[in-house]
């Protein structure tokens, strides 16, 4: 682990080195300490097979690389730098979306090259790649900020790179924003990724989402009050048995009045 010492010179390394526009750092003897230690950490790395594994280890060596890291993004013109480029992939394997697109930024403004093994444009690359990475936490169920990934679209907009890639792009965007609850930009970014290629795997999410915009842009329908309960009637059993009381009782008077004759 390098000391603060070491950590300051390799910052101030790297602001001189970087301040050569669009020239090789082969010649800065700062360059070369770091490429050396950047040698022999990928030499740890050849020999493990996970790539779980991998990223671990990834995530323990980055610190290491941060103070030239911070030196070039801070004094920096543009010269190429094998070590940032390569410490923006490692982020990128580590989960870490919002470091790697600090060095992406830069890394486009001045138009660096990937290291000679990834085969692929930058821009191509870091469309794939934040894509991957976003996949990989979204499926373990950890925030991704989609922020990041719309930052990735507008960064790689004009980058050639093959549609299935995009599309990969705009199926974790699409998916991120929809259990955000964003339905409607939801739904468009899984439709751009349908456009792009058909076997995008986004189908029926975007079903499910025409489901749920359809049913929440229907009007509420009101319901019909309850009727009211009608009101017994009462019982007529008193007044029919007063109307029985006075016809006896007329009935009787005459037959009283008879007796007394």
């Amino acid at each position: 682990m390098a000391s603060p010492a070491q950590r300051h010179m390799m910052r101030v390394s790297a602001q001189e080195a970087a301040q050569r526009e669009n020239s090789a750092l082969r010649h800065a003897s700062g360059y070369e300490l770091v490429l050396m230690r950047l040698a022999g950490d990928m030499r740890t790395l050849k020999g493990v097979h996970s790539f779980e594994r991998k990223a671990e280890i990834k995530r323990g060596m980055l610190p290491e690389y941060a103070p030239w890291v911070s030196g070039v993004l801070a004094e920096g013109r543009g010269a190429q730098d094998a070590v940032l480029m390569t410490v923006m992939v490692w982020k990128l394997d580590a989960n870490d979306i919002a470091g790697a697109l600090e060095i992406a930024r830069y890394a486009l403004k001045y138009g660096l090259a990937m290291p000679s093994h990834l085969n692929r444009p930058t821009g191509y690359f870091l469309a794939e790649d934040v894509a991957i990475a976003a996949e990989r936490l979204h499926t373990a169920g950890e925030p991704v900020a989609v922020s990041l990934l719309l930052e990735t679209m507008a960064l790689t907009e004009s980058a050639d790179m093959p549609d299935k890639v995009r599309a990969k792009l705009h199926k974790i965007t699409g998916l991120v924003l929809r259990d955000e609850g964003a339905a409607l930009q939801a739904l468009e970014h899984l439709k751009r990724a349908m456009q792009l290629d058909r076997l995008a795997g986004v189908k029926k999410d975007i079903e499910r989402l025409e489901r749920v915009i359809k049913v929440a842009s229907e009007p509420a329908t009101e319901t019909a009050p309850a009727p009211k309960p009608k009101e017994r009637a009462k019982p007529k059993t008193a007044k029919r048995a007063k109307t029985s009381a006075k016809s006896a009782a007329s009935t009787r008077k005459p037959t009283s009045a008879t007796a007394r004759r």
